[in-house]
């Protein structure tokens, strides 16, 4: 199963800017019609859309709320019954500020673990149902983070749905691997998104000392793993979780110990 697999269709969920819709184009670049989804911004979708359009490809919208979880599912097998099928589905929604953890309240707590974990449970379940029941195996990527490994202070509910999501894709890369369907996660460290106020642009004019390779990443840089993780050459990949971080977690000793001040407690 896995030796012919032949990516055709692909959902990129929130992939109206930055990550999701690098993604959005390089799936595109590789033959695939694709599902672009956006929450607010309907206007970037379309413009995504246009540009795989002009890449030779078909290219479909929704708009999609992760939070709702009645209703996620359904925008998921919409946008497969509107493509003609599904094979690749790249979980890319998620997001949320941070606060301080004694004064975090349960509303922020729960719509930061609903955004980043609940909302990725809901619309994966609807995609790997969808590839069991296609037969043909299938791709699954989780978009998470560093912090899917490392905590970050002032970010205790993000934090903690990354590493929910983290083991999920662990779970679900146990549980699908009988019916040839991989599950994977790419987790980027300081990517130049609007979501951090940068586009890619900006990556190479921006020094970053703490980071090995100086700069922060650039979109299409993540996308490029993502690519790779969706394609034929990933047959036998599945479970693992792949940083794109300019090394930046390799730095963690060696950072601490040069830490001359507390700054880093205020986040």
């Amino acid at each position: 199963m896995s030796s012919e697999f032949a990516p055709k269709y692909a959902i990129v969920t929130a992939s109206d800017s930055g990550i999701g819709a690098a993604t959005a184009l390089a799936l595109a670049r590789a033959g695939m019609d694709v599902g672009i989804t956006w929450h607010s911004d309907q206007e970037g979708a379309e413009e995504v859309a246009r540009q795989a359009r002009e890449l030779g490809v078909n290219a479909v919208t929704a708009q999609f709320d992760a939070t709702d979880l009645e209703d996620a599912g359904r925008v998921i097998d919409e946008l497969a019954d509107a493509l003609g099928g599904l094979d690749v589905f790249v979980n890319n929604a998620g997001g949320g500020g941070g606060q301080p953890f004694l004064e975090m309240s349960l509303d922020d707590w729960r719509s930061t673990v609903a955004l980043n974990l609940d909302g990725a449970f809901v619309g994966m379940q609807a995609a790997a149902r969808r590839l069991r029941s296609q037969g043909a195996g299938g791709r699954i990527i989780a978009i998470t983070s560093v912090h899917e490994t490392q905590p970050r202070v002032g970010s205790a509910a993000y934090v903690a749905a990354k590493h929910g999501l983290g083991g999920l894709v662990k779970t679900m890369a146990l549980e699908l691997g009988e019916f040839g369907i991989t599950v994977n996660a790419v987790a980027p460290g300081e990517i130049a998104t609007p979501l951090n106020g940068m586009d890619s642009g900006d990556a190479e004019n921006t020094h970053r000392p703490g980071i090995p390779l100086t700069r922060p990443g650039t979109a299409e840089e993540v996308a490029a793993v993502v690519a790779f993780l969706a394609s034929p050459a990933t047959s036998y990949v599945t479970g693992a979780s792949w940083t794109v971080d300019g090394g930046m977690l390799q730095m963690g000793p060696q950072a601490g110990s040069h830490m001359e001040t507390d700054d880093w407690r205020k986040g």
